[in-house]
């Protein structure tokens, strides 16, 4: 794609002040790094906080006479059940079981669901709600809003010097109210493994904001190179490449995901081979991998086991800044996905020791009670 098709968010000219090195991403023009570097940017958010531009990403209300039921027709989780004030982490499926898209789904209001999508996705996302949800569910596509993630240990503090009411928030909780002197949504979330937020805000105020949140100190202009960083130590998956419309939940490690309530409703769709992945184990799984020796293994590098016969692939993988190491995640057969297992990645034509370890490779630090 031509820089001259690429979108822009609201953001880009603040950005490229920033001194940003832009590269196309899911079809915008996004910054990968600042001046600092994503190394260092890494550790700032692991340190202090870092603020993310996302507003590539899909945000749209799902309104109708019983938009929460209706979501389940297309979902594993449970939103029947899902409190006002409360976000849930889900994923849309196809009829063969596969992950159509991952997703985070919100009641921050009586208005019908507040779905965030990835941005990459969001077109077919919205698509596939529609064609399934005819007549039950209208979405308005929430093309006038900006998104900000703020992430890291100091990113509550941050964020209430503007909003108080957001440090007596906790980990999955979304409000719509007032704040930065507009009309907000926020939750307590990320896709760092750190403690912060995501606020979703007018577009016509997203610069306003980004300047007033960078005043202070603690917070500085984080890429996507570090936010993918940050995402591979927590263990969390990228549509696309750890996940993608072949690939069930369990096998995915998002086993979660799918309710107790749906489990024994097997009422949405690839219940069957859900079902059954549940019960008899699935024929792969994904695993975290630390690369013992040689260069990090990025996507595609396959993963042997010791006699050397390959047994699975990298679907992410690069160098952890946290722990000084190259990691990745991949998939292999169950019986190799224990902990401790040596397995080999074939880097350049070369095998490389490498084992399986527990996931995430760097804790995570959510808010889940005051």
């Amino acid at each position: 794609m031509s820089d001259e098709t690429l979108k822009t968010t609201p953001l880009h000219q603040a950005h490229i002040d920033a001194g940003a090195r832009m590269v196309p991403f899911a079809g915008y023009s996004m910054p990968v790094q600042y001046r600092d570097g994503v190394l260092k940017e890494h550790l700032w958010t692991r340190e202090h906080a870092g603020l993310f531009d996302v507003s590539h990403m899909g945000q749209a209300r799902l309104r109708g006479v019983s938009p929460l039921s209706a979501f389940e027709e297309i979902t594993p989780g449970d939103f029947i059940g899902l409190k006002p004030g409360k976000q849930r982490y889900s994923v849309l499926l196809n009829k063969r079981g596969g992950v159509i898209d991952d997703l985070m789904a919100a009641r921050p209001d009586d208005d019908g669901l507040f779905v965030v999508v990835n941005g990459a996705c969001k077109d077919n996302d919205f698509k596939v709600i529609d064609n399934e949800l005819a007549g039950q569910v209208t979405i308005e596509r929430l093309e006038d809003r900006a998104l900000l993630a703020v992430q890291g240990p100091e990113a509550a503090a941050v964020v209430a010097r503007h909003l108080p009411a957001a440090a007596r928030m906790v980990f999955m909780d979304s409000r719509a109210m007032p704040g930065f002197g507009t009309n907000i949504l926020i939750s307590r979330s990320g896709y760092t493994g750190e403690d912060g937020y995501e606020i979703s805000v007018p577009a016509s105020e997203a610069l306003r904001i980004w300047e007033l949140l960078l005043e202070d100190p603690r917070l500085r202009p984080i890429g996507l190179g570090a936010r993918d960083s940050l995402r591979l130590e927590a263990g969390l998956p990228l549509y696309g490449h750890d996940v993608d419309e072949t690939v069930s939940p369990i096998e995915a490690d998002l086993a979660f995901a799918v309710s107790v309530k749906r489990r024994a409703a097997r009422d949405f769709p690839g219940a069957a081979r859900i079902a059954r992945e549940l019960e008899e184990g699935p024929s792969r799984k994904r695993v975290a991998l630390r690369i013992l020796e040689g260069a990090p293994a990025r996507e595609g590098a396959e993963i042997a086991d010791e006699a050397g016969a390959v047994v699975g692939v990298v679907t992410s993988g690069g160098f952890s800044p946290s722990l000084s190491a190259p990691i990745a995640m991949g998939f292999v057969p169950p019986a190799l996905a224990v902990a401790g297992t040596k397995l080999k990645v074939i880097v350049r034509g070369k095998p490389q020791a490498a084992e399986v370890v527990a996931m995430p490779f760097v804790p995570h630090r959510y808010v889940r009670k005051l």
